[in-house]
């Protein structure tokens, strides 16, 4: 081989080794690159795990590819948010009921001292609507939620925010509060065998129901426990929200009542003011412009998408005496939905 067709080939190799290696250096720099989001939500099975890979993706998108954003389920939502408070986590899945109960130190929040800012309000994204239901065989027992008072029930696992928001009503009626904590999988095995009587379900804006919930219908027939009317006067004088539900909207088949009747709560995704009001409003206006797409890919959404601003307003109002985030201010401000009574997180 002439020395011309050697050197040739020489620098073809060269050429070659130095693009190949100029990749490999580009890749792993844009993956270093990358930072860390994790959004610390519910347990697996739950409508709030159901939809954190989804509003991932959205973070994602509005933060210019910058972070990479993973899922961490926790126990509970109240787990959740001492995560983010414990430095293990930057955003957490929670509700206004959650929320109230940290700000009050109140149930699983008693003497907890956070290590990280506190979290404040930031998007609040879908209702949901606390109810009750029996294995359809035991219906006949079951006119009231008092029939359900001191009998053995599963109000969703231990620290989930239905499961607050059943202490909450249980507290207004006066009826005692039996709690079975059972694994989410064998809800429809522990109504048909007996060893609850009843189980606390929940929809997402009257529409979706949870993974574990979504299984146990398709397993057993049930019926939904409506509160009685004397119930219903006392929940309403508490000045908590009963809502109207569609079984068909939820339910693949007939649950008992043309018409359900829940206990509202509302939740969203909050972070402490460790993350910037850059970000904050980045997110937050991201879920603005995506809202109708959100909606078409989870019917949660839907309310969202209808009054997204005043979704905001709402969670604000359940508890007024939180602090509200800067990035959701400047947000706020920019759609003339500010209120001067409330208090910008950080500020004296």
């Amino acid at each position: 081989m002439s020395k011309t067709r050697t050197g040739y080939i020489f620098v073809v190799l060269v050429v070659a080794l130095a693009v190949v290696f100029a990749f490999s250096a580009i890749n792993p720099a844009n993956a270093q690159q990358r930072k860390p989001m994790r959004i610390a939500t519910s347990a697996v099975g739950s409508y709030g795990y159901g939809i954190a890979a989804l509003l991932s993706k959205v973070i994602e998108g509005a933060l210019g590819g910058e972070y990479t954003v993973t899922v961490q389920p926790y126990t509970s939502p109240s787990v959740a948010m001492k995560a983010v408070m414990d430095g293990t986590a930057e955003i957490s899945y929670t509700a206004d009921i959650g929320m109230n109960e940290f700000h009050q130190r109140v149930g699983g929040f008693k003497g907890y001292q956070p290590k990280m800012p506190e979290l404040v309000h930031t998007w609040y994204s879908y209702p949901m609507e606390s109810m009750m239901a029996v294995a359809a065989k035991n219906a006949d027992k079951f006119k009231c939620w008092r029939d359900l008072s001191g009998k053995p029930v599963f109000y969703t696992n231990a620290g989930f925010m239905n499961w607050l928001n059943f202490i909450r009503i249980y507290k207004v009626l006066g009826y005692d509060f039996k709690h079975v904590q059972i694994d989410l999988k064998s809800n429809a095995d522990a109504l048909e065998s007996g060893s609850i009587v009843g189980s606390g379900v929940y929809t997402t804006a009257g529409r979706s129901l949870p993974a574990y919930w979504k299984e146990t219908e398709i397993r057993i027939d049930i019926r939904v426990v409506n509160p009685c009317p004397d119930e219903l006067a006392k929940i309403k004088a508490a000045g908590l929200a009963v809502i109207e539900v569609d079984p068909k909207n939820a339910f693949s088949k007939s649950v008992g009542p043309s018409t359900l009747l829940g206990v509202g709560i509302l939740f969203g995704h909050n972070v402490g003011t460790n993350i910037s009001e850059d970000m904050v409003y980045k997110m937050v206006t991201a879920f603005y412009k995506n809202k109708d797409d959100l909606a078409k890919s989870e019917p949660g959404f839907t309310p969202m998408a209808k009054d997204f601003v005043g979704m905001q307003v709402k969670g604000i109002n359940a508890n007024p005496e939180i602090p509200v985030h800067p990035g959701l201010v400047k947000f706020l401000k920019e759609h003339k939905a500010w209120d001067a009574k409330w208090k910008v997180a950080g500020s004296k």
